[in-house]
C-alpha cells in the first residue's frame, strides 16, 4: 500500500482526501514509478471541480517526475533505476508511487533537479507548443502574455525573450510584475491598475501585438482581440477566469485575426517522436540556464489541499509542487 491523494466527489479543495491505495505490477508496455516530485497545474483544479469530468473515484495529477522501479513486458525506453519525467494524458499523479505508460515518460538529464523536472514537465511542454507550433515566435516579434507571472506563462516570456521577441506581460501585483521583469518582459502592465489594451496600443505605436497567449478567458479574451495587429494570433490556452462569450466569426474579420485554442494534448500527444522532441527542447534550455525554473510553493503530498487553496487564490507564482511526504 502506498499513500494517494483521492476524489470521491466533485466540488472545492476540501474534496481532496489522503488515502492508501493499492500500486499494482506494470503490465506490458507499462512502468511502476516512486515519485520524487509531482507539479500541480490549473488543469487539476477544473478535473476536481467536474469541468473536465473524471469518474470518481479518481487520483488527481498528470506531471511529475521520479525512479522507475519496475518495468512491463515489451519496455525498452528506459530501465529500472532511471529518473524519467512526464506529462500524461491520464490521471493519477498525486500519489506516492504510480503505474505509467512507458511512451508517456522521457528521460530526465542528470544536470535537471527532479523536482524541477516534475515542476516544468507540463507547463514548460505547453510554452514549447505555444511558441514554436501555435505561433512560431520569431526575433523582432511583439507578444502579449497573460499571468505573465503563472506557472505556464512566466515560462512563455522567458523562452520568447531569449528567442529574440518583444514580451509585454500583464500581472495583478507589483510583487508579481517583478518577477516578469526578471523572467524577460520589457514591459509589464499591472491590469488591475491600467487598461491592458490602451497600454498595449500604447506601447506598439497602436500597431498591436504580433500575437496573444491568453489562459485567463474570459476577463481578458476581448481586450486581447483588441491588442492585435493586423492578421495577428490570438492563441487561448485556459480559461481560468471562465469560458469567453460567444463570439461571431464577423468580429474577426476586420483585421482578418486567426483565433485558436491551442492544447498540448492535440500537438504532442500519443506521438512519441514529438514528445522527445519537445522534451528535449525544454530540458536542454532548463539545462542551459536559457530557461530557470522557479519552484516557488512547494507542499507535501499530505497537503494537497493547501496548495490548491493557494492556487485559486491566484497568489501563486512560477510552478507550484508536492513532494512525497518521505522524500
Amino acid at each position: 500500500m502506498v499513500k494517494a491523494i483521492r476524489v470521491h466527489e466533485h466540488g472545492g479543495p476540501e474534496v481532496l482526501t489522503w488515502e492508501d491505495v493499492e500500486v499494482p505490477d506494470p503490465k506490458e508496455g507499462e512502468i511502476r514509478l516512486k515519485q520524487k516530485a509531482i507539479g500541480i497545474n490549473f488543469l487539476d483544479v477544473y478535473m476536481r471541480r467536474g469541468h473536465y469530468p473524471q469518474p470518481v473515484p479518481f487520483t488527481p495529477g498528470m506531471e511529475g517526475a521520479g525512479v522507475v522501479t519496475a518495468v512491463g513486458a515489451g519496455v525498452t525506453s528506459c530501465k529500472v533505476g532511471d529518473v524519467v519525467a512526464y506529462a500524461s494524458g491520464q490521471v493519477g499523479s498525486y500519489a506516492e508511487e504510480r503505474i505509467l505508460p512507458a511512451d508517456q515518460a522521457v528521460p530526465v538529464p542528470s544536470s535537471v533537479d527532479p523536482v524541477e523536472a516534475a515542476a516544468v514537465i507540463f507547463k514548460g511542454l505547453t510554452a514549447y507548443v505555444m511558441i514554436h507550433r501555435a505561433f512560431k515566435v520569431e526575433p523582432g516579434h511583439t507578444i502579449l502574455v497573460h499571468a505573465a507571472a503563472g506557472g505556464v506563462g512566466y515560462l512563455i516570456c522567458q523562452w520568447a525573450s531569449a528567442i529574440g521577441a518583444t514580451v509585454i506581460g500583464t500581472v495583478s501585483t507589483k510583487e508579481k510584475a517583478v518577477q516578469a521583469k526578471e523572467d524577460g518582459c520589457e514591459h509589464v502592465i499591472l491590469y488591475k491598475d491600467e487598461d491592458f489594451v490602451e497600454r498595449v496600443m500604447e506601447i506598439t505605436s497602436g500597431k498591436g501585438v504580433d500575437v496573444v497567449f491568453d489562459a485567463v478567458g474570459k476577463d481578458t479574451f476581448n481586450g486581447s482581440l483588441e491588442c492585435l495587429k493586423t492578421r495577428g494570433y490570438m492563441v487561448v490556452y485556459g480559461t481560468a477566469s471562465g469560458e469567453p462569450e460567444p463570439i461571431s466569426v464577423t468580429k474577426l474579420a476586420p483585421r482578418s485575426i486567426y483565433l485558436t485554442f491551442a492544447s498540448l494534448g492535440e500537438y504532442i500527444g500519443g506521438n512519441r517522436e514529438r514528445l522527445l522532441i519537445a522534451a528535449e527542447a525544454l530540458y536542454s534550455n532548463v539545462a542551459k540556464g536559457v530557461l530557470k525554473v522557479r519552484v516557488n510553493h512547494k507542499y507535501p503530498l499530505s497537503q494537497a489541499t493547501q496548495a490548491h487553496i493557494a492556487l485559486e487564490s491566484r497568489k501563486t507564482t512560477g510552478s507550484v509542487v508536492l513532494i512525497p511526504d518521505e522524500e
